[in-house]
């Protein structure tokens, strides 16, 4: 039997079963999934890019 990939929670940092019946994965559930989710809404991530990188004329 293969085993089975332990990955740590991206919110609190529980171990998780990286398995197809985990509908949350990577996270140990829907709260920390909904905080994780709430947290880029709130813009407390971002991803960084440069002036160079934006293509604002092929957003019309």
């Amino acid at each position: 039997m293969a085993e089975v990939l332990m990955v740590k929670c991206p919110t609190c940092g529980d171990e998780v079963a990286w398995i197809a019946d985990n509908q949350y994965r990577p996270f140990c559930s829907e709260r920390c999934k909904m905080i994780d989710l709430g947290a880029w809404a709130n813009e407390d991530f971002k991803v960084v890019a440069s002036e160079e990188d934006l293509f604002t004329d092929q957003l019309n």
